[in-house]
């Protein structure tokens, strides 16, 4: 569902002819050992591309366009080894789309103190050739990512891949299509917002399609894939007695399982990364999706209940950007409180869909009645989250700009009992505290609905929102809700 095989960043390295053919052969020598050591890095996650010295406007252009016209290109990252006139990379800038990192760098790592000359001081100065770049950038309001640090310095090659990831989720959402059956939950109104302009903003597409069109695939799944499912459901998951073959629940199992192949179908065909129901539209549907939902999220799809298509969204490119690291990313909602004043906690969790790549052991596969919805007792997965650095992330419409939004918190071991809870669940302290937590992100007007992830920094998600040129808020350890109200002061002014 997630592949990223292909995808590639591309090193473009600028100079110019005032040096001569024996230093611009010395550059390319440089950047094409750049390129190959990043390549071959182990934290980048990506292919990167080496590609010609730029060493005049035309070539800056061109390079540039081509890399908004190469479609498995996520992102280009520039150097300057020598000295770059800025004015040569306006028309390419301008015309870049694609997301740019600045890699501020050199290729020595040290000062040949006894040998350097000029030739060595005219060949390598990137410490004034990237700030005539940076300036062209900055004075084109352009948003850019800079790393600062030697090229093969583990911590430089890590903060180049954890850019490019954030550079794969921006990727994976040009274009993107996201599936919305029936409504928003009717009343509600942080997960609604306007959706021609997210396309406008962001590239991917929200349209609704009907629950018929649905419930026809679901209808039309024959008995035998029913039946290859369920041995997949049973060879996964700690079964209920009640759901083994001649249990009395059986026949919500056989119905859960339909479900999961008609959707996944319905997915797969119209090319889909993500999607969202809700609970109030579920004609001719026998049980809302549950065990459905959270399997097709563990295997890469955005989804978010009630209508809320943004923060389906953002789970889908959540998971792209965390693809192949330990831990998960998954749609949670803050659902109840652990008011002790001595360890403040939240249970996050949903009345079905958390997703089982949060799962601290086997998920238990149950079917219990679900008091909302009108339906056949639904199957679900349920399970307790993992302790860990975690956070929450959030998606709103503001009506002039959107706002995302993060919290870090520390996930927490769910080590108490609760056995007349159906649900999966998963615990979190937020930081600094519980109350300057919950205060700042309601100030912020966050969301109830969020991506709770194991694996993606708030550093990257700063990072996406750069990209997207939207508005970002952290909540972290150092917050102070004087300071954050200012903070939420500037901003609203800045954005009217």
């Amino acid at each position: 569902m997630i592949d990223i095989s292909s995808k590639e960043v591309w090193f473009i390295t600028g100079s110019q002819h005032l040096y001569g053919p024996e230093t611009l052969a010395q550059v390319a020598e440089h950047s094409t050992e750049i390129a190959n050591a990043l390549d071959a890095s182990s934290h980048i996650p990506v292919k990167v591309v080496f590609k010609p010295t730029v060493k005049t406007t035309e070539e800056i252009y061109e390079t540039l366009v081509a890399a908004n016209h190469e479609k498995n290109c996520i992102g280009v990252i520039t150097w300057m080894h020598t000295f770059s006139p800025a004015k040569m990379w306006i028309r390419g800038l301008s015309a870049l789309q694609k997301p740019l990192l600045h890699l501020h760098t050199q290729y020595n790592q040290d000062i040949p103190w006894g040998t350097m000359d000029m030739d060595f001081m005219n060949l390598n100065q990137a410490a004034h050739g990237d700030r005539e770049f940076g300036f062209m950038v900055s004075r084109l309001r352009k948003n850019r990512k800079v790393v600062v640090g030697h090229w093969a310095q583990e911590a430089v090659q890590q903060k180049i891949g954890a850019w490019t990831r954030v550079a794969l989720g921006w990727d994976d959402w040009q274009g993107a299509k996201f599936a919305r059956f029936g409504d928003n939950m009717r009343f509600v109104a942080v997960t609604d917002g306007d959706k021609v302009e997210a396309e406008t903003k962001f590239g991917f597409s929200v349209n609704s399609y009907g629950i018929g069109d649905l419930v026809a695939l679901i209808d039309a799944v024959t008995d035998e894939q029913v039946a290859d499912l369920i041995k997949e459901y049973e060879a996964s998951y700690k079964m209920t007695e009640d759901l083994l073959e001649g249990g009395a629940k059986r026949q919500s199992l056989v119905d859960a399982a339909r479900i999961e192949i008609g959707l996944e179908k319905f997915l797969v065909d119209g090319g889909f990364k993500g999607f969202s129901d809700t609970f109030e539209d579920l004609y001719g549907m026998k049980q809302l999706p549950g065990i459905a939902v959270q399997r097709l999220m563990e295997k890469g799809y955005g989804f978010a209940g009630e209508g809320d298509w943004k923060t389906a969204a953002l789970v889908r490119a959540m998971k792209v950007m965390g693809h192949g690291l330990e831990g998960g990313n998954a749609f949670m909602e803050d659902y109840t409180y652990h008011l002790d004043p001595a360890a403040p906690r939240v249970l996050g969790s949903h009345m079905l869909e958390v997703d089982p790549c949060l799962a601290a052991e086997q998920p238990s596969c149950e079917v219990h009645p679900l008091g909302i919805g009108g339906k056949e007792d639904p199957v679900r997965l349920v399970f307790n989250g993992r302790a860990g650095d975690s956070l929450n992330a959030a998606l709103m419409d503001f009506g002039n700009h959107f706002r995302l939004l993060v919290n870090k918190t520390k996930g927490e071991e769910v080590t108490e009992e609760m056995p007349n809870l159906p649900v999966a669940r998963v615990m979190w302290e937020p930081l600094p505290n519980f109350e300057i937590g919950c205060t700042a992100w309601i100030l912020a007007g966050g969301a109830h609905h969020t991506c709770y992830s194991e694996n993606v920094t708030a550093e990257q998600l700063e990072d996406f929102a750069e990209i997207a040129g939207i508005e970002y808020l952290v909540i972290d350890e150092d917050t102070k809700l004087s300071d954050f109200k200012n903070t939420l002061r500037w901003n609203d002014k800045f954005y009217r």
